[in-house]
Order: structure tokens, then C-alpha cells, then sequence
């Protein structure tokens, strides 16, 4: 529920009147002075139900009320029995949701895009914790910088000024959030570059192998997917009065952290990885807007006035299929990532299976399936199937001739593309009467289709 005060010229407030007492709406009206001796204002007051505030307030301007002053102010409860029909009236066949007004809209996206200096700070604080957490693998930390980042207000702003035609709020909200990837991707290059200049380099060279980092600089659609998710929560979380913060979070999480990705995989050189962290970017900035102008758009948000609707009806369209098209030519390499990472995991229960059955033949009884793991090349962002690896565990040292080929000729059937089996021995002894201690032996088989190859070496 709403409560309006609204303030108009004496000679208006007949005007006013007659608008309120069509909609059947109760009020109460007091001459005020306005900075001078003189009584030349009028003041209504009146409750309103949530839903009723942006088409009573879309009437006055009709009425040519455009210069009234309005302030929209929350109410706990109204006793009346003329505002309980009135509430029946906008509950639209029994659902008394709230929806907030198209102006009071505005006032929020506005209000949770902060000053820009202390939306800079807040970033740089955030770009600061997410590289610290992508760095040291830590997801607790991760989440920490998704907290902090205000990117809620700028994330919406630009689609609720495009939908409700405020230009102003529309710049906004584009400028805020160019200003805040840039801004985090420069300062998580800054602070990576100090880590590997003094040596912190977790996983060795490949800063990838960090969970963390790898699951942001090679995207599958499920990103696009979370990011969509993210646009419509947030214009939800403004539009039906949930909770924000947690809103907030929730775009903070696909724009922090894969743009501190970027600048990570950038100071240690690897550009590769950093083009996949910058894509998942770009995608999830494209996936917020465009679900969230959708969002708005459905659920009925337009700007004041029939003639009004038509123009903006235009930029909303255009900006759509801007978004639109950008996001499915953005969003082709990540399927690609999807269909490689759905065959890495068929060609896992393919290969258990093949492991499972070789290993069930006589020459091969003493040996036991340890793990199996299919392995992807390091061509960033599109990567692809490398090899299968395998380890096996048995009582008698060197190699079971035979196996590795015996696997390459199974998984052969089930992918198209050469395939490269490694089988890894780890061989037990026994040092005492009661114990068993594995030893650091190793042979392996390495096998490509029309190639192979054996490999003998320690276990490092």
C-alpha cells in the first residue's frame, strides 16, 4: 500500500478532485502557504493500493498535471472500507501482488546505482577480493567480492530507462557498467601481475588448473542460463519488493568474478584463457539486459501516455534484437565448450566400462581399476578431447601388454576422432609381514589410432 501527498495550485485542485472521485478513491484536501504569506497550494492526501499508483498518477498527467508535486510514501495498513473495494477493484480477479509503479520504479534503479565515486571504490574493493580468492582458490573469499560489488542499480537502470523512456537513466546504467568491468579487469591485472612477480604461482604455470579460475575461462551455456537468470530476478526483486541484496549477489556472481578471470589469465600471459573469462563476460552483461528488458517489457511497463508508447516501443524492440543477436553469436563457442564437455563425459563411462571388461579377461586378472580420466588440451577457450588416462593397480610390475590398445579399440567406436589412451601402472609391495606400501613404479602405454607408442618413467 502507497500513500500520496500531492501538492498543486489552489486553482488545480478542482481538477485533482475530479479525477480522484471517479476512481472512487477517498482523500483529504488542505490549503497550505508555499514560502509566502499567501495560501496558493492545496495539498490531497490519500492511501492507495500498490497496483493503483502508476495508473491514478498516469490520469492527473492526462489531466494536464504534469507540474504536481508527488510523494509517494510506504503504508503498513489502511482501516477503511472505501480503500478495502478500492484494493478489490485493482486486485485484478483475487491477486493483491504488489507491482510497483512505473515512477517509483525509476526512484529505485536510481537509487541503487550509487555515487560514482564510491561505486569505483566498492568495485576496486571487490576486484581486490575476487583475485585474491580466484588466486588462492578459496570460494568463501570468491563470494565475499560478490557481496560488496553494487551492481545491482547499474545492472537494471539501463533497461528500466529504456522500457519507461528516460534517456538519462538508460546512459546511466550503459556508463555504469562499461566503467565497472573495465574498472575490475584493470585492477585484477594490477594485483595479479604482483602475485606472479613475487612468485605465487598455485598449480605452476598453468594458472588454470586453479578450480576456481578454470570453470570461468572455458563457459559452457549453463553461464547463460545463470546470467538470465540473473536479469529477471533483478527487475522481480525491484518490481515485486523481494529482497535486493540477495538479487544483487546474484548479478555480482556473473560479472566479479569472470572479469578478475580475465585479468588473471592476462598478467600470466595466457590470453587464450583470457579471451574465454572475457566472452563469459560480455555474455552474462548481454544475458542481465536482455532478460530484464523482456521481463519488463512483459510485465507491462511502458512510459506515461498513449503517444508515448509507440516511440519507445521502437529503442526497446531494436535494443532487444541488439541483444538478442549479439547474445546467440556470443553464445555459439560456449555451446561448443557444452558439446565437448558432454562427450568428455560419455567418454568417461565409456571408457569404465571398457577398462572394466579388459581387465575381466584372464591376462589382465591382476590388475584393478584405480580412476579414469578424460582430459582436455589446453587450447583455450575451445578446447578439445586430449586423452584418456588411465590408472590401474596390481601385485606384478611392468606393463600388461595389450590394454591400452585393447580400451583405444572401444573408445574408438564412440567418438570420431583419434583417441589417445594412457594406462598408468602403480605397482604394490610389500615391505614388512603386515604392511603394503605402494611403490613409485610406473609404466606407461601410450596409443593413437595408427600410432603407438610405449613410455616408461618414475613416478614423479
Amino acid at each position: 500500500m502507497r500513500y500520496l501527498e500531492i501538492t498543486v495550485p489552489t486553482s488545480r485542485r478542482e481538477t485533482v478532485l475530479d479525477v480522484l472521485d471517479d476512481e472512487g478513491i477517498e482523500y483529504v484536501v488542505t490549503d497550505e502557504a508555499t514560502g509566502s504569506e499567501t495560501t496558493d497550494a492545496a495539498v490531497v492526501r490519500l492511501p492507495l493500493p500498490t497496483r493503483a499508483v502508476e495508473p491514478v498518477l498516469d490520469r492527473l498527467a492526462d489531466a494536464g498535471l504534469e507540474d504536481a508535486r508527488v510523494v509517494v510514501i510506504d503504508a503498513q495498513t489502511v482501516v477503511s472500507k472505501q480503500f478495502d473495494e478500492l484494493l478489490d477493484e485493482y486486485s485484478h480477479g483475487g491477486t493483491r501482488g504488489e507491482r510497483t509503479s512505473r515512477q517509483v520504479l525509476r526512484t529505485k534503479a536510481d537509487e541503487f546505482t550509487p555515487s560514482m565515486t564510491i561505486y569505483l571504490v566498492m568495485l576496486l574493493i571487490s576486484a581486490v577480493v575476487a583475485t585474491a580468492g580466484l588466486l588462492s582458490d578459496s570460494p568463501a573469499v570468491v563470494v565475499g567480492s560478490m557481496v560488496i560489488a553494487p551492481l545491482l542499480g547499474p545492472a537494471l537502470a539501463a533497461s528500466v530507462g529504456i522500457v519507461t523512456g528516460d534517456d538519462e537513466l538508460r546512459t546511466t546504467g550503459f556508463r555504469y557498467q562499461t566503467i565497472g568491468i573495465v574498472v575490475v579487469i584493470v585492477a585484477s591485472i594490477g594485483l595479479a601481475t604482483l602475485a606472479r612477480l613475487g612468485g605465487f604461482e598455485p598449480g605452476g604455470v598453468d594458472i588454470v588448473v586453479v578450480a576456481e579460475l578454470e570453470e570461468r575461462v572455458s563457459p559452457n551455456l549453463l553461464s547463460v542460463a545463470v546470467a538470465l537468470g540473473a536479469g529477471v530476478a533483478g527487475i522481480l526483486s525491484l518490481t515485486r519488493g523481494f529482497s535486493e541484496a540477495i538479487v544483487g549477489v546474484m548479478i555480482a556472481a556473473a560479472l566479479i568474478p569472470p572479469a578478475a578471470a580475465v585479468g588473471i589469465t592476462t598478467a600470466w600471459g595466457m590470453y587464450g584463457a583470457a579471451l574465454g573469462a572475457l566472452v563469459l563476460v560480455v555474455v552474462n552483461v548481454l544475458s542481465i539486459n536482455f532478460a530484464a528488458l523482456v521481463t519488463l517489457w512483459v510485465a507491462g511497463y511502458r512510459p506515461q501516455g498513449l503517444f508515448d508508447v509507440p516511440p519507445t516501443r521502437k529503442p526497446t524492440y531494436t535494443y532487444g534484437v541488439v541483444f538478442g543477436v549479439a547474445l546467440l553469436l556470443l553464445a555459439a563457442p560456449l555451446a561448443g565448450v557444452t558439446l565437448v564437455e558432454f562427450q568428455a563425459t560419455q567418454l568417461t563411462s565409456t571408457a569404465n566400462d571398457a577398462v572394466d571388461e579388459a581387465l575381466a579377461e584372464p591376462d589382465h586378472a591382476d590388475l584393478e581399476r584405480e580412476s579414469v580420466e578424460v582430459t582436455l588440451d589446453d587450447d583455450y577457450p575451445l578446447r578439445s578431447i586430449d586423452r584418456v588416462v588411465v590408472t590401474v593397480s596390481g601385485t606384478s610390475p611392468g606393463e600388461s601388454p595389450g590394454l591400452a590398445d585393447r580400451i583405444r579399440t572401444v573408445l574408438e567406436t564412440t567418438t570420431d576422432d583419434p583417441v589417445i589412451v594412457e594406462v598408468q601402472y602403480v605397482v604394490a609391495e610389500e615391505s614388512g609381514p603386515d604392511t603394503n606400501v605402494a611403490t613409485t613404479s610406473v609404466a606407461d602405454e601410450q596409443y593413437q589410432k595408427a600410432a603407438s607408442h610405449e613410455i616408461d618413467q618414475p613416478v614423479p
